[in-house]
């Protein structure tokens, strides 16, 4: 096993089957990748207001990679493991941004109404890392470190890094976190794997539609499940299986997510869809990762003590 480090020059905005390399890795080697913040680290004081700090930015949410997975084919699966996840600063920032976020009009939702005024919060880590503290809300949170975008190269489209889908992307999921293992389809020799959108903390359905964001290192490892594919995200955890879905209007993004959990517990757990779908509908959960981005994803989880059958 060797360790590899990522730490690039410059980033890519979209997640692409035509790009350069920016690595080429094993299966079982450890990657450690640096990444950038969803701003490129423009906004740093509550001074940075995002019209006048974003003006010249052509694109935003910066992606390291790809990364090319020797021995990755299409068909296959490629399983993430995430070691650690290191903070490069002591600050993560939020703001208020004209036209986005969960509860004002955007340029798909609109209203006849003015913008929302623009506001930067700045969140200064505190007590060794463990929470974030801002000045003006006077409260302490506790620091829950995860990739908002995590993504392989679709098979023919360059999509947008702030865009969610079946080739993961810009979920913005908690749970793609240190800890658990996260599955994505593969499309493309090599699955081109792209990782960024760092946050310190966030809520479920990154309501304003910025996180606590934050630059950061990752500690990675990849493996390959030859000759299985899935059609949209996995997340397994110590406790949990997950399935994400992305899509709008949101109902949509559910009813993936959770036929995508009815399909694995028919094909690992020997389930019959009927029965995966009675016991789903008395013990399944249901959460919004984001419901601002261009898609909305929502995750479907079912603990693994119900997984066991007497």
């Amino acid at each position: 096993m060797s360790t590899i480090e990522v730490k690039p020059e410059g980033y890519n905005y979209v997640f692409s089957p035509y790009l350069k390399p920016a690595a080429t890795v094993k299966p079982g080697d450890e990657v450690i990748v640096y990444t950038d913040d969803a701003f490129e680290s423009r906004i740093k004081t509550k001074d940075d207001l995002p019209a006048k700090a974003l003006a010249t930015a052509k694109f935003l949410n910066p992606q390291t990679g790809p990364i090319y997975i020797e021995g990755a084919e299409p068909g296959d699966t490629l399983v993430v493991k995430i070691h650690n996840i290191e903070f490069t600063r002591d600050y993560a920032v939020s703001c208020f941004i004209e036209y986005f976020g969960g509860l004002t009009s955007t340029p798909t939702t609109r209203f006849l109404q003015e913008p929302l005024e623009e506001k930067v919060w700045i969140w200064t880590l505190i007590d060794n890392g463990q929470y974030l503290y801002n000045d003006e809300i006077r409260v302490k949170i506790p620091v829950k470190p995860f990739f908002g975008t995590f993504a392989v190269a679709p098979e023919l489209e360059a999509i947008s890094a702030l865009t969610p889908g079946p080739f993961g992307g810009n979920m913005d999921v908690p749970d793609v976190k240190v800890g658990n293992i996260i599955y994505l389809p593969v499309y493309n020799p090599g699955a081109l794997f792209y990782i960024g959108d760092c946050h310190a903390a966030q809520g479920q359905g990154e309501l304003c539609g910025v996180a606590c964001e934050i630059t950061a290192k990752a500690t990675l490892t990849f493996e390959i499940i030859k000759g299985k594919s899935i059609e949209w995200p996995r997340i397994e955890s110590p406790e949990k299986i997950m399935t994400v879905g992305s899509a709008r209007p949101m109902e949509d993004a559910a009813r993936i997510a959770y036929v995508e959990l009815i399909n694995w517990l028919f094909d690992e757990y020997g389930f019959t869809k009927a029965e995966a779908y009675e016991l789903l509908t008395q013990v399944g959960g249901l959460y919004v990762g984001n419901m601002v981005d261009t898609t909305y994803s929502l995750v479907a989880s079912i603990d693994k003590k119900y997984l066991k059958r007497s």
